[in-house]
């Protein structure tokens, strides 16, 4: 097995996620297998129990995982399907120690970071690295690592030196080290600052490893100067000082690693290049390309609890982009949070709650996402109505369709007081309800998770239409809540739905409104299955949707011009 690690350096957030998958892309690009793992040093087992204000989006996997966003970016990137085994963290190491400890397989011994903790991750790593990851059998030829936080983090330490003691036990022509880093740029000098990237480098060579390619991160294209003093002071050859600077979508990166010969570099590192074929990224050209040249943008008002970080539905942000390309639009999102939308908030923050209402009826189509708690339910709700009166397309994904299912239950069959019991306890009506196997006393793991199968009740339906399936459908799923199994023959006689169940026929996976021209809801989460070559079909539905509207609109508004230039 080859390891390509990803490390950082100076600041967190500089892309080390994207750079990883991008390299991954140009690998792949050259023939090769590749897979991915990210470590997260922090004690969490998982991203699960984590608030999206803290950590972005839990991505979730096939088998279940609630992992980082940046596995994400990996299954996107790389159209690959990871487990939850490609996500390391400092939980996980722990616990499997502490296990094994437990049990008595140390044989007495005093347990310790090192050598125990420093074996379980090398073990781990290896042992994950020949799963196979992209449908086909056998091992891949290169696994990508990246390191989470920053080099020079306490929680890191003990991963750190794991990674020194693969290096070495590996040989050099199986390992690559490519350590991404910012050059930053002060506004009164206006020069490229080399100075935290030395330090950073130099940091990282005292913990025992050397990088092998470094990533430079900044605004503007490095000036070869640049280039030259990082070589000199950080011990790399200026071949292989890579830059990736600000570019117009994220889609470019790999091709503009490709175009500073990144992949040579790393094929030469892991004595690759008689295995490997030249990069053919046509279709990420094409891709990178399309999007650039989009004129026509449609306004998606996305209503939810986060709007804060976006980065809590970077999932769902993809998915809108990749369907938008799709369909020719540029996507144009108006962060709604829901809150503002409610009947308090004209009286709190007047100006909010105006510009809030502006938004939401000025934008083609409105979708609410998933969420917890009832903070904003209340606008979520009101954003439903809104869409289902008048005829604006709407997507609910698993809290956005339960929504649905309150708003209909109130404004439809006249029960005032519908509610989930997530949000009211003690309702008279309730229409979304706990699932009996769920854990009250536990967070961690405890959802329905990951891949499950949805049939579908009729070919006669939107789903299925875009689906292209008249039997099921397989999507990731992340709740606690379902819709209330007894009061679907009430909501169904009064014009909702339910297109999709689960394989039991009892929990409700589907619902639309046979009256509406686009008000799909779903208890799944279809964005984590999107691709750039393969956008959601939910997502591209409410993209076919509204270009029909779109059309008929400009279709009405001809007429009218034409009537009236007859007339006068």
């Amino acid at each position: 097995m080859k390891y390509v690690l990803i490390s950082g350096g100076v600041v967190s957030g500089l892309g080390k996620g994207v750079t990883a998958s991008s390299i991954g892309v140009v690998l792949k690009a050259c023939g090769l297998r590749v897979t991915s793992i990210k470590i997260d040093p922090y004690l969490n087992i998982d991203a699960g129990t984590m608030s999206p204000f803290e950590h972005g989006e839990v991505f979730v996997l096939d088998d279940g995982g609630e992992v980082d966003l940046d596995l994400g970016n990996y299954e996107r990137f790389l159209d690959v399907t990871l487990t939850k085994d490609n996500n390391i963290t400092t939980g996980k190491i722990y616990q499997s120690v502490l296990e094994k400890e437990r049990k008595g397989d140390y044989l007495g011994k005093t347990v310790q970071v090192v050598p125990h903790i420093t074996d379980a991750i090398k073990d781990w790593i290896e042992s994950v690295a020949v799963i196979p990851v992209d449908g086909k059998e056998g091992p891949a030829d290169v696994c990508v690592i990246e390191l989470g936080g920053t080099v020079g983090d306490i929680e890191s330490m003990p991963f750190i030196e794991a990674l020194r003691q693969l290096s070495f036990q590996v040989g050099p022509d199986n390992f690559c080290l490519i350590h991404v880093s910012l050059i930053p740029v002060l506004g009164v000098v206006g020069e490229q600052k080399t100075k935290p990237t030395q330090h950073s480098v130099r940091e990282l060579r005292a913990l025992g490893l050397t990088p092998h390619l470094l990533t430079s991160r900044s605004a503007e294209p490095l000036l070869e100067s640049t280039k030259e003093k990082l070589s000199k002071f950080c011990h790399v050859p200026i071949e292989n000082i890579l830059n990736i600077h600000d570019v117009p979508n994220i889609w470019h990166i790999p091709l503009l690693l490709r175009n500073q010969n990144a992949h040579h570099s790393i094929l030469q590192q892991l004595n690759l290049l008689n295995q490997a074929t030249p990069p053919d990224l046509q279709q990420w050209t094409e891709m990178a390309e399309t999007f650039d040249s989009l004129t026509e943008s449609v306004r998606i008002a996305m209503v939810g609890k986060y709007v804060g970080l976006t980065d809590s539905y970077l999932s769902v942000v993809k998915a809108l982009l990749h369907a938008c390309v799709a369909r020719s639009f540029k996507p144009s999102i108006d962060w709604i949070a829901a809150s503002d939308l409610e009947d308090e908030s004209a009286k709190s923050t007047p100006e909010a709650h105006a510009a809030a209402w502006t938004t939401l009826k000025s934008a083609d189509c409105v979708l609410v996402p998933g969420g917890f708690g009832d903070r904003g339910v209340r606008g979520m709700m009101l954003a439903a109505k809104y869409a289902r009166e008048n005829n604006v397309p709407y997507l609910g994904i698993c809290l956005g369709m339960q929504i649905s299912v309150i708003e209909f239950a109130r404004s439809v069959l006249g029960w005032e007081k519908a509610n989930s019991v997530e949000f009211d306890a003690q309702t008279p009506n309730p229409v979304v309800i706990f699932m009996p196997e769920g854990s009250r006393t536990h967070m961690g793991s405890t959802m329905r998770l990951g891949s499950r199968r949805t049939l579908l009740q009729t070919s006669d339906c939107i789903t299925s239409k875009l689906y292209g399936s008249s039997e099921y459908v397989d999507e990731r799923h992340r709740h606690r809540y379902e819709v209330n199994p007894d009061v679907i023959g009430t909501l169904e006689e009064a014009g909702l739905q339910f297109v999709g169940k689960d394989e039991s026929g009892k929990r409700m996976e589907i619902l639309e409104l046979p009256s509406h021209p686009f008000y799909v809801g779903v208890q799944f989460h279809p964005e984590f299955k999107s691709r750039p070559a393969r956008p959601s079909a939910l997502f591209l539905g409410t993209g076919y949707s509204l270009t029909r509207l779109l059309y008929l609109k400009d279709h009405i508004m001809n007429e009218l011009k034409s009537y009236f230039h007859h007339l006068f």
